[in-house]
């Protein structure tokens, strides 16, 4: 039986999952865990090994990051796909796709193209990943948090500027980190990731500008 998901103005919740968890046994415990929260939910893709298909074609055929960009962008949708059919998770393209979902009580697993490429305040570059889109969306649907799931534990700092100079997160995160709560979560933060979520919680530690706490 699935969990009825709150269809109101509950909280929305963006959560990314890093592209490199797709090697991971893990990666089906973040989603197992992910199905437990019971409010407005939208999943963004890394891009994975599709990402660095990429990285490494640029390198040899050399077009410029315009064209890469664009072509990540596809990397995560890829990387959408094959979460929709391990995991029956509903693609959205739109806002009123991720809505129609919300409404029908699904999670959506967010398709990134179609909103991205009109978004003219997108720096198409590799300093913008899906670390970056999803501050950016969470700010679109004016999300309630975002959640960054990475394969490794932050055991150093949760100072953005620094996990951003640790190429943790890409450098152009704080761009688009408009006034979104946002939490960086690692394999560590399975153990209870569940119960958190299914209590309309959120695991992982809050990340930080500087010496100043982002608004809540």
């Amino acid at each position: 039986m699935s969990l009825k998901r709150s269809t109101d103005a509950s909280p929305l919740l963006v959560v990314k999952i890093g592209g490199s968890l797709f090697k991971s046994s893990r990666l089906a415990r973040w989603v197992r865990a992910l199905k437990t929260y019971p409010h407005r939910l939208v999943v963004v893709c890394g891009g994975g090994p599709f990402s660095d298909a990429v990285r490494d074609s640029q390198k040899i055929m050399r077009f410029n990051d315009i064209a890469a960009h664009e072509m990540a962008l596809l990397a995560m949708e890829q990387y959408a796909i094959a979460l929709n059919n391990l995991f029956d998770l509903a693609l959205a393209s739109s806002v009123p796709e991720i809505q129609k979902l919300h409404d029908q009580g699904h999670i959506a697993l967010w398709r990134p193209s179609l909103m991205t490429l009109e978004a003219c305040e997108l720096n198409p570059s590799w300093n913008t990943t899906s670390d970056s889109l999803s501050a950016w969306l969470a700010d679109q649907l004016s999300a309630s948090a975002l959640i960054l799931i990475k394969s490794l534990d932050i055991k150093t700092t949760n100072k953005i500027s620094e996990l951003i100079a640790n190429e943790v997160i890409d450098r152009s995160f704080q761009d688009y980190l408009k006034k979104t709560p946002a939490y960086i979560a690692g394999p560590a933060c399975l153990k209870n990731a569940s119960h958190l979520f299914s209590q309309g919680e959120y695991p992982g530690v809050p990340l930080f500008y500087s010496s100043q706490k982002i608004a809540s």
